[in-house]
């Protein structure tokens, strides 16, 4: 690909990701902000919301890129409000696993469902040539393995 086609991607995608992005988060991180969490209690709740088991704190702060202290921190906090589980591991006591809690659960999902609605919204305000143009543009992308190997790289 040339310089100028690759950086012509770029600048598009960038805008249109950030339009949509910016869309996306206004009602979601307005809601966020009534619950005054931090940005790291947020973070590691949305890390949790990817995860299908009860993971160890420190793979948490892994993924996020954050200290062992600070991921600490913030599940305590995220523990006493209710939207997260802290138990011991079965096989070892010094480990503490996290995970949702029903109610950290409902919330990462209604967040999530609002991002939906925005996406949603989007979609069918398209006009129709635009949709088919972007549906076909897209199904070769999402079918390749590109995303998919950095999918797959990526810890949630």
């Amino acid at each position: 690909m040339s310089p100028q086609i690759s950086q012509g991607l770029f600048s598009s995608l960038e805008e249109f990701l950030r339009r949509l992005f910016f869309a996306a988060e206004g009602e979601a991180l307005a809601a966020m902000a009534d619950l005054d969490l931090s940005f790291s209690q947020v973070r590691v709740l949305f890390a949790l919301a990817e995860c299908r088991e009860a993971v160890p704190i420190n793979e948490v702060a892994g993924r996020l890129n954050l200290s062992v202290a600070t991921a600490g921190r913030a599940v305590d906090q995220l523990v006493s409000d209710g939207l997260v589980d802290r138990r011991g591991d079965s096989k070892d006591r010094r480990i503490k696993r996290i995970s949702l809690s029903d109610e950290g659960k409902s919330l990462a999902g209604r967040h999530i469902e609002m991002q939906r609605d925005v996406l949603r919204e989007f979609a069918e305000g398209l006009p129709v040539t635009d949709a088919e143009r972007l549906l076909n543009a897209l199904n070769p992308i999402l079918e390749g393995t590109s995303l998919r190997a950095h999918r797959e790289e990526t810890p949630a």
